[in-house]
């Protein structure tokens, strides 16, 4: 047995846990929970724990259905919202198969291997997420069928009295108090809207962090008689929730996309990285966006990227190179910023990480930067710049992956052909839908 797992024995029995969550992801991304009693974990540690996989959207058939969690020592953390009396703790897992090879079904196992071919080429990847959210006064929609915002704030605004600032106030000490570090936190465009960003992590630590944080802030929300939602898109009117990610690759303690007086002091590294994520991101947009109310925020204006463009400080690209500081070459980084908050993490980190480390692989090279405001040019200036449009729809982005040769490599097989399987159901669902805007558009008048 090893430090970190006899650590975790000890602080079971110390801090006298009831109970010890393991978590785990299904395909899309949704948490999954089994409940161990603290005489069990020393066994799952050592042999893992016995579920029916089949049950779980993407990780396994029928016919070979018996699957192992095996919790994640360096996971294990306290559940401060569960309170102190019968305290309840919680690991990440990783999903083994019967004869404990992990499962080419597992989302944090399809991020691993992508880190370990990231490893095998020198680098070390870094990551810090900008989360939003909305802040809704309940799950129940208004009178006029829209969510109803706790309050009208703007980018930035300070609320007095406000419930957002109590609720900010809240959750970060929660996420603190879980080992998850945030840079700030703030009220974003849209009425209700927040953001919180994390400190830069590794990218798996992020990914965990990233599930753990959306738990957090809906476990707060409930407690606050507030209801949080992840949805890209709740609002016609009002911005989307993006959850744009910084990235760095570094080689040892050095920066792999620094380069002093480089344009940007932008390395080789940093631009080859940038165009292969430029040119794959079409492939991979079903899963950093992988719902159809994604496209409703990807084109639905207020900041949200549609364009395949990067640029030096420009907000309005989908790979923005942040204002250089004279002496902060190890902070040198690279924006992706058309993830929306309700991706996969483990998915879409590996397939942004897996396309950026294709085009150092093949030696991309990376177009001319965006300089103007790529929305205000017209259809025919963006396209003789060379800025294709990224998919329109959920289906676009289905037929885009489906023809992509690098998806299947980085994703795995099983998991490529799960997660087109499950979102082509939703497509599906959704096409078959007469809405609202179909009825009052069209009822009274044909």
């Amino acid at each position: 047995m090893d430090r970190q797992q006899e650590f975790v024995l000890r602080t079971i029995e110390e801090r006298d846990v009831r109970f010890v969550r393991l978590w785990f992801t299904d395909v899309v991304g949704s948490l999954k929970s089994v409940a161990l009693a603290p005489a069990e974990v020393e066994g799952a540690f050592e042999e893992g724990l016995g579920f029916d996989g089949s049950s779980i959207e993407g990780l396994a058939r029928v016919f070979e259905s018996d699957m192992l969690a095996q919790p994640d020592p360096a996971t294990f953390q306290i559940l401060p919202w569960r309170g102190e009396t019968e305290a309840t703790s919680r690991m990440f897992c990783d999903i083994l198969t019967p004869d404990g090879e992990p499962s080419a079904a597992d989302p944090r196992n399809v991020l691993k291997r992508t880190l370990a071919k990231a490893a095998d080429m020198g680098f070390t990847c870094y990551t810090h997420p900008e989360i939003e959210f909305y802040l809704l006064k309940s799950q129940e929609p208004g009178p006029d069928g829209s969510p109803i915002p706790v309050d009208e704030g703007g980018y930035f605004d300070h609320v007095p009295g406000g419930v957002a600032q109590d609720f900010r106030r809240t959750a970060v000490t929660m996420l603190e108090s879980v080992g998850i570090s945030v840079e700030f936190s703030h009220h974003e465009a849209g009425p209700g809207q927040n953001e919180i960003d994390l400190r830069y992590a590794d990218a798996l630590q992020t990914a965990d962090n990233i599930m753990t944080f959306r738990t957090v802030i809906k476990e707060v929300a409930l407690q606050q008689g507030t209801y949080a939602t992840f949805m890209p898109k709740p609002f016609t009117a009002h911005p989307g929730s993006g959850m744009h990610t910084h990235f760095s690759l570094f080689e040892g303690d050095t920066n792999a996309f620094y380069e002093a007086g480089a344009e940007f002091q932008l390395s080789k590294t940093a631009r080859q990285f940038i165009a292969g994520i430029l040119k794959h991101a079409p492939e991979f947009t079903a899963v950093t966006n992988q719902f159809v109310n994604s496209y409703k925020r990807l084109w639905g204006g207020g900041e949200a990227p549609s364009y395949l463009s990067w640029g030096h400080n420009n907000r309005s690209a989908l790979v923005r190179v942040p204002l250089y500081k004279p002496g902060k070459g190890q902070s040198a980084r690279i924006e992706y910023r058309g993830i929306d908050s309700a991706a996969n993490p483990y998915l879409a980190y590996a397939v942004l990480l897996g396309a950026g480390l294709k085009g150092i692989e093949e030696g991309y090279q990376l177009p001319a930067a965006a300089e103007d405001d790529i929305w205000s040019l017209s259809s025919a200036e963006r396209r003789a710049m060379g800025h294709d449009p990224l998919p329109a729809s959920l289906h676009d982005a289905i037929r885009t992956m489906e023809d992509s040769e690098l998806m299947p490599q980085i994703l795995g097989e099983q998991v490529y052909e799960h997660f087109l399987r499950n979102k082509r159901a939703e497509w599906q669902d959704y096409r078959l839908q007469v809405t609202p805007y179909e009825l009052q558009r069209n009822l009274g008048i044909l």
